[in-house]
């Protein structure tokens, strides 16, 4: 997930942390985060904000990382309020 969110291939990136889920492949931190990010640069603030708020319904740790990459993807949509 953190290779296709630096190569800006947030598609892939979504596809990989859904597919997560499918394998009972545990989702932290780190992968939610990743794919925040991966949202964030291609410019998708909605999926960003609903992973953001998913991290919330499976008690995932939000960290800094994660808030920053949602609020940036909220700025890049123009989305103020």
């Amino acid at each position: 997930v953190s290779a296709c969110e630096k190569g800006e291939q947030w598609v892939q990136a979504l596809q990989l942390f859904h597919e997560m889920a499918d394998f009972r492949v545990e989702r932290n931190t780190v992968t939610f985060s990743a794919a925040v990010s991966a949202c964030e640069k291609g410019e998708q603030w909605v999926q960003a904000l609903q992973l953001f708020h998913e991290m919330a319904d499976f008690r995932v740790e939000r960290n800094i990382i994660t808030f920053s990459a949602a609020v940036s993807a909220c700025e890049k949509g123009e989305q103020w309020v």
